[in-house]
């Protein structure tokens, strides 16, 4: 994703460390037998290199409440003080890039976001209504790595393996097996909040730049514009429709998927992913990230056991 320079060194290190031992060309080209993103490349490392300067405008903003009627969302919390709230089956229609695939890492031209097919979530599940914070990870794991240190900022420098194994201990601390990361698809229906399918941010229409969409993300989001280099207390921005806080920005959330080509198919149903692969799937965006980055759309990915200082992770309940 775009870095403001004066992250850009550190992230370099961070992100392309031997933990991985990925090479720059690998992550930003993650299918490198695939002719097109071959071709767009040369590009695509120009893009990480020049970070976007976002600059606040003023954007006509409107204000997207849950649907009229609609009954207050179930709420349920854990022993240590974790609260979910419950997310209604649903579907949205997923984001295109270009007309011909769904990478969308590196939108510069917002004319280019495209949506096409139908995501289908069958059942509804619970979501967490905040972020993991760091006195929840240290109630279950018993220390904290986080490099911004508050008990109820989210805790960060933390890998997909690093969550699989809080997962674990907790399924074993309340007996059961229910906990898990929400799946790509679970995810961003939620985030979407029941805004209408083909919406970029839950709370607006679709801008016609990333600079109008800076200004109203403020309101949400602890992102590149306002974060001061660093992560925040959870819940201090406004939620979204469903009652979730910070589901842009603050720290990338892990997700429980694999990184492949989503399905060409025109609709899918409770869609999970390959049962094998090299990256796993990140959502949201972060403090660090603009506001291009922040929106219900974008997949990134790394390996799972890279644990920068943006990356978190959000935990589902089942239902079941």
């Amino acid at each position: 994703m775009c870095r403001i320079p004066s992250l850009c060194n550190r992230n370099l290190r961070n992100k392309f460390a031997p933990k991985t031992q990925e090479t720059l060309d690998t992550f930003l080209n993650p299918y490198p037998d695939r002719k097109e993103l071959q071709e767009k490349l040369p590009m695509r490392k120009a893009l990480f290199f020049f970070a976007l300067c976002v600059v606040s405008a003023s954007a006509g903003a409107t204000a997207y409440a849950a649907p009229s009627g609609s009954e207050p969302p179930k709420t349920y919390t854990n022993s240590i003080g974790m609260e979910f709230v419950e997310i209604p089956a649903g579907s949205f229609e997923r984001e295109l890039e270009n007309g011909e695939g769904f990478r969308t890492e590196f939108p510069n031209d917002i004319n280019k976001v495209l949506f096409g097919a139908k995501a289908i979530l069958s059942k509804p599940f619970y979501l967490g209504k905040y972020e993991v914070t760091q006195e929840q990870w240290a109630a279950v794991m018993g220390n904290n790595p986080s490099t911004f240190q508050g008990q109820t900022n989210p805790v960060n420098g933390v890998s997909w393996n690093d969550a699989q194994e809080f997962i674990k201990r907790l399924n074993q601390k309340e007996g059961h097996n229910r906990y898990r990361l929400p799946t790509e698809a679970e995810w961003e229906l939620a985030a979407r909040g029941g805004a209408d399918a083909k919406r970029m941010y839950f709370f607006m229409d679709n801008p016609k730049t990333w600079k109008e969409a800076a200004r109203p993300l403020d309101a949400y989001a602890w992102f590149a514009e306002n974060s001061g280099g660093k992560t925040h207390p959870v819940g201090k921005k406004k939620p979204n429709p469903y009652g979730l806080y910070d589901i842009y920005g603050n720290v990338d959330e892990w997700v429980q998927d694999w990184d492949a080509e989503l399905p060409a198919d025109t609709e899918t149903q409770d869609y999970r992913g390959p049962e094998t692969g090299e990256f796993r799937i990140f959502r949201g965006g972060s403090w660090d990230s603009y506001a291009e980055y922040c929106r219900s759309g974008v997949r990134l990915s790394f390996g799972p056991d890279y644990n920068g200082d943006d990356m978190g992770f959000r935990l589902l309940l089942s239902s079941e």
